[in-house]
């Protein structure tokens, strides 16, 4: 399965385009990156400070022949085969089409142009055949019975999938098991003999600037070894709530989905699964899912074919130096609660809307780790959370439930709304209005919906630059509920009479619940 579109689906948008790294028949799509300026040079200091380094450097090996020729009788070829009937969507293509006939263009309204198209609707017309679509990734063995890792988007969908092997020996394969949420996936094959099979090392004392080898099927070029380092650790490319990848620049391309990446003793401390790339081929920055995070679910997926994660029912997003601001916190950090499942633990445990969760167990925390250390807390389990609240520090403890297969969207806070007409908060750059039966048709609203709508938003003032749209809801202003326009402007009002450098509107749309801070101006009308 060929995705150059995210894995997991987000709510808020991505820094960049992920392009996953499967081969398909179906044409790639990718989005070029944006071009960031060199930083200006550091002045010249009349006598450069001496470094002291944290051990002895290490040059470059002389050769990894060894090492490949060790590891690569493990490394397999993931083969996949979909039917794809008409009207389907090529199984999640990569959706430009690059591969497909295209129509020349014939002057408009000649028999030529008819012709064409007449036979391209007909080939995919409603009435035309079924169509096979293949699919090559990358995987390695983890047992010598037969058991290999891939990557879930590798195999998904598919309706055959064979593992062929470094000497060129085919093996039909069954799914044991797969993860969306991490894109990991179990395959297992049957063999008359044992299997070389290569085992996982600890990705958490991997360093930035460690050596790493990548073994994989680019391109459909079986058997290709690339070395290159680490380039950084625990990066967040916005594919999943459980982001935490190695970046390494060695290369790898479409079709290493899956393929292992190596440390220098051979160990697999990474699974390749995405790169950033303007082309579709490798620039030196690809994203392998840690061995840390995988071995865990891999071991899962192994015993009873799904995974079982830890939940408290919170929707989060990170506390930002706006966010601090507005909430009095002196420290930008933490995971602020923008919504509670009604029925999950955390709401059991009297967890707010507001809240700021600061520390994990006596740890501190940010919003991107906590969704992950939750999901790897067996569920049963208690843990304590350190909670801001109000300007206030408490202590919550919550029992870790089990993650729902389809967790709900936290309901919006519902205030009573009395009160029509609208308001104009210029300094902000928007207008409010009330949830009245005008604006429940005009903006489609839910009957049970509470809160101020907004109603119009300035194209050069600061709502626009965080986001908020007409149509947008806001239900909270400063971690009090506001039920009218009135309620909106005596709130504002009044941050900017205690001279807050920000206010924080919590708002809901189509994506969800999320908290805005905005800055305030003290002459702002």
């Amino acid at each position: 399965m060929s995705l150059p579109v995210p894995v997991f689906p987000r709510p808020f948008a991505a820094v960049g385009l992920a392009v996953s790294l499967s081969l398909t028949a179906a044409g790639a799509a990718w989005a070029e990156p944006a071009m960031v300026p060199p930083p200006p040079a550091p002045p010249q200091a009349d006598a450069a400070p001496s470094i002291r380094l944290p051990g002895p450097g290490r040059g470059t090996p002389d050769s990894f022949a060894d090492l490949a020729a060790r590891l690569l009788p493990a490394v397999v070829n993931v083969s996949t085969t979909e039917t794809v009937k008409p009207g389907d969507d090529d199984g999640e293509s990569d959706g430009d089409g690059e591969d497909a006939p295209q129509i020349p263009n014939f002057p408009e309204g000649s028999p030529f142009e008819k012709f064409f198209h007449d036979f391209m609707s007909h080939q995919n017309g409603p009435e035309a055949a079924p169509r096979k679509m293949q699919a090559l990734g990358s995987g390695f063995i983890i047992d010598a019975s037969g058991i290999v890792v891939t990557n879930n988007h590798v195999i998904r969908h598919a309706d055959q999938i064979t593992v062929t092997l470094q000497d060129n020996t085919v093996l039909k394969a069954k799914l044991i098991g797969h993860d969306d949420r991490t894109d990991l996936a179990v395959l297992k094959v049957e063999t008359s003999h044992p299997l070389p099979a290569v085992v996982f090392g600890d990705s958490d004392h991997a360093r930035v600037g460690d050596w790493v080898l990548a073994i994989g099927n680019p391109f459909g070029l079986s058997g290709t070894v690339t070395a290159g380092i680490i380039s950084s650790r625990g990066r967040n490319i916005e594919q999943g709530p459980y982001d935490d990848f190695i970046q390494t620049d060695a290369p790898i391309n479409k079709g290493n989905s899956g393929g292992p990446l190596f440390d220098m003793q051979g160990q697999v401390i990474g699974i390749n699964t995405a790169i950033y790339s303007p082309s579709g081929g490798s620039i030196g920055i690809g994203f392998s899912i840690p061995s840390a995070e995988a071995r865990g679910i891999i071991d899962q997926l192994r015993r009873t074919g799904k995974v079982s994660r830890g939940w408290i029912g919170v929707r989060i997003q990170d506390v930002t130096q706006d966010i601090a601001d507005g909430l009095g916190l002196k420290a930008a950090h933490g995971a602020l609660i923008a919504g509670v499942e009604a029925k999950g633990p955390a709401a059991a445990a009297k967890l707010q809307v507001g809240d700021v969760i600061q520390t994990l167990n006596g740890k501190e925390i940010d919003g991107r780790a906590l969704p992950r250390l939750m999901a790897d807390t067996a569920p049963g389990q208690v843990v304590k959370l350190g909670v801001w609240r109000h300007g206030q520090a408490v202590t919550a403890s919550v029992t870790v439930g089990a993650l729902p297969e389809d967790p709900k969207e936290a309901p919006a806070p519902k205030p009573d709304a009395k009160a029509q007409g609208s308001v104009q908060l210029q300094g902000l750059g928007l207008t409010v209005g009330a949830i009245d039966d005008v604006a429940r048709q005009k903006f489609n609203l839910a009957e049970a919906q509470k809160g101020v709508v907004v109603t119009s938003v300035a194209q050069d003032g600061a709502a626009a630059d965080r986001g908020l749209r007409a149509g947008d809801v806001i239900t909270q202003v400063q971690q009090a509920e506001v039920a009218t326009p009135a309620d909106l402007r005596r709130s504002v009002d009044a941050a900017r009479a205690k001279h807050r450098r920000s206010i924080l509107f919590l708002v809901q749309n189509a994506d969800g619940l999320r908290w805005v801070p905005l800055p305030l101006a003290d002459d702002a009308k």
